[in-house]
């Protein structure tokens, strides 16, 4: 199934892993196989997915035994304590039913999460009593009950305040369930858990989500997200918990809108990719070995490949020979071309059609990374469950180890040398063509990747997470179809560089636009320069509207001077605290990729992503004024489109 491993090889850890059903899309029975197959250890079954099962419960406990699943967690139990009399009543009745349900379903806990009703007293004498006599029932039928403060309880909504009652109820079945979630959206003060009994934490529930305001409850059921996705910290959440000794499994509890009807299997690896990078996260800083292979220091974008087919194909390399590209090297055994300038090298790759939308376009399929230890990349890849991809090479072709990102690019590791197990350069025989044109091109600054809809935060998760990179710049921008969130990643060392983005909404009829759009950024140390050499060698530049000069000047006051040369170069410019950018684009290449080509000055460590809304209408404005470039077409764009 797409993004799911043949097996789940996950990284060793002593943790158990568990996943509520509720955080997968299908059926109960589905969910359990998805949960199974990306190698979690147990599972939180949620009420809802119960009811909802043809299955019985006996078939359901012997349907998890039969895939290896524990079932760690009943849940949720709701609005018990702090009932009136009249209503505690059928509280009892209610929670005898459950712990009998429970107790044959094979759940050792059951979760009772803090009541929301409107009729609940805020008396913890009352409540604390309540509670011990619950625990009293699961206590006669072998069973625990955990406890969960609800950020939007009605009387009870804090951690603090729920371990008061569980210490006022007094039961040794009685503890704890600690919920990320319901602690961080309301703090990021959670030092005082690490005072904590680790055997009165009954559960450990984990879920992050980005930060925004709003009501809580709506941020829960819509927005949470899985650890290392969100703008919580989890690493030192749950290392304040295992401070306390606790012994039980991570568990995730996520409700998000995406995850809810996507694919079970691959979000199931997406939870589990972030349980194992979490831990890892967690484990070194309390003295302990983490479950993965330290990340391998990149080295740089060793080259990006571009799919392309018998009308993209020479198209691409007209656009390569007018940037000053030679085509150096062409692949021993397959129908592949290296292009190189500088330190920027470029494959066209006519073999396989792996993801071009229709004939005539193009498409980033692969790149690949030079890594100081290839297989030790590869390792740590195969570890946080990248999915492998097969290859065929010749005995005397590179062993380049290819896994696939979450929206299917090619990801290889090895090392630009033309000999040596992992030396890619030496499948390459020479051509003999220096015929580029100097235009100062030094090598690729970064990759612009944009992701399907359903994919952005997983994507995120499995750069970060595999090879060792760190979030850059984040945005959101309103494009001339709609808004666009962008993330920006990097390495330790700022070799490597990469650019995800997506559309906010599915987009309709009305957008138009460009397939996934997609760009290659290749660096200058001299943009002027630059600029001069591809006008001279025919090569059209995106136009920018003077507009955008004019808020320049009005918003930076930029020497004049430079203003006027931007004008002339039609280049788009920003700063940070560091230093400051420049950037040009080409028209649209095929339909779907496009060239920018940028300067950075000083200690500049952004990406220009405040200029996206002018270069995307630039682009927009180019295609419908059916502009051609000197090579007779329509900026690389077949005409009607």
């Amino acid at each position: 199934m797409p993004g799911e491993p043949a097996e789940a090889p996950r990284a060793k850890s002593a943790r158990a892993y568990s996943i509520a059903t509720v955080c997968l899309s299908g059926t109960l029975d589905d969910r359990l196989e998805a949960a199974a197959r990306a190698g979690f250890d147990g599972v939180e079954i949620f009420e809802n997915d119960l009811i909802a099962s043809a299955s019985r419960v006996a078939e359901i406990r012997a349907r998890a035994a039969d895939l290896g699943l524990r079932i760690e967690l009943y849940q949720p139990f709701r609005d018990a304590e702090g009932a009136p009399p009249e209503r505690f009543k059928s509280v009892l009745r209610r929670m005898r039913a459950k712990l009998d349900l429970a107790a044959e379903l094979g759940a050792p806990t059951v979760l009772v999460c803090s009541s929301v009703a409107p009729d609940t007293i805020g008396d913890d004498d009352l409540a604390a009593g309540q509670l011990h006599v619950l625990a009293g029932l699961a206590a006669d039928r072998g069973l625990r009950l955990a406890y969960e403060a609800l950020a939007w309880g009605r009387q009870v909504s804090t951690w603090e305040h729920s371990w008061g009652l569980v210490q006022r109820a007094g039961h040794p079945a009685l503890g704890l369930c600690l919920d990320s979630f319901h602690v961080l959206s309301r703090t990021s003060d959670y030092a005082g858990i690490r005072s904590l009994p680790g055997d009165k934490i009954f559960f450990l529930q984990l879920a992050d989500a980005p930060r925004l305001d709003m009501d809580v409850l709506q941020w829960s059921r819509h927005h949470r997200l899985f650890p290392l996705q969100g703008g919580f910290d989890l690493a030192g959440f749950t290392r304040a918990v295992d401070t306390t000794g606790y012994a039980g499994p991570l568990s995730l509890e996520v409700f998000n809108d995406v995850f809810r009807q996507a694919d079970p299997h691959r979000t199931a690896v997406d939870a589990m990719r972030s349980l194992i990078a979490l831990d890892d996260a967690v484990r070194p800083a309390a003295g302990q070995p983490g479950p993965l292979v330290p990340a391998p220091v990149l080295d740089g974008i060793a080259f990006a490949e571009l799919t392309v087919d018998a009308e993209s194909g020479p198209e691409l390399q007209r656009w390569l020979g007018l940037l000053g590209f030679s085509h150096v090297g062409q692949h021993r055994s397959k129908p592949v071309q290296l292009w190189e300038q500088g330190g920027a090298r470029i494959l066209l790759n006519s073999s396989v059609d792996r993801s071009a939308p229709a004939e005539g376009s193009a498409a980033i399929s692969a790149f690949a990374l030079d890594s100081e230890q290839p297989a030790r990349s590869a390792e740590r890849a195969a570890q946080l469950l990248a999915r492998p991809l097969p290859r065929t090479r010749a005995a005397a072709e590179a062993d380049l180890t290819a896994v696939a990102a979450p929206d299917g690019t090619q990801i290889f590791f090895g090392r630009s040398e033309p000999d040596g197990p992992y030396g890619w350069l030496g499948d390459f025989l020479a051509t003999g063509d220096r015929s580029g044109h100097p235009a100062g091109i030094t090598g690729i600054d970064h990759l612009s990747l944009a992701q399907p809809y359903d994919r952005f935060d997983e994507a995120g998760l499995f750069y970060r997470s595999i090879l060792g990179l760190r979030d850059d710049e984040a945005a959101e921008y309103a494009a001339p179809y709609g808004l666009v969130r962008t993330l920006a990643v990097h390495d330790p060392g700022g070799r490597v560089r990469l650019a995800l983005s997506v559309p906010l909404l599915r987009r309709g009829e009305w957008a138009p636009g460009v397939t996934h759009p997609q760009h290659i950024t290749l660096a200058t140390g001299d943009i002027e320069a630059t600029a001069a050499a591809l006008t001279a060698a025919g090569a059209p530049l995106l136009p920018i509207p003077a507009n955008y000069y004019d808020d320049l000047d009005a918003r930076l006051a930029l020497d004049p001077a430079l203003l006027t040369r931007l004008r002339r170069i039609g280049g788009l410019y920003d700063e940070d605290a560091h230093g400051r950018y420049v950037q040009l684009f080409t028209p649209v290449i095929s339909g779907r990729v496009f060239f920018e080509i940028s300067q950075r000055i000083g200690g500049y460590r952004g990406y220009g992503l405040a200029n996206e809304p002018v270069r995307m209408a630039a682009h927009r404005a180019l295609r419908r004024a059916g502009r051609p470039d000197r090579g007779g077409r329509l900026g690389g764009v077949r005409r009607g489109r």
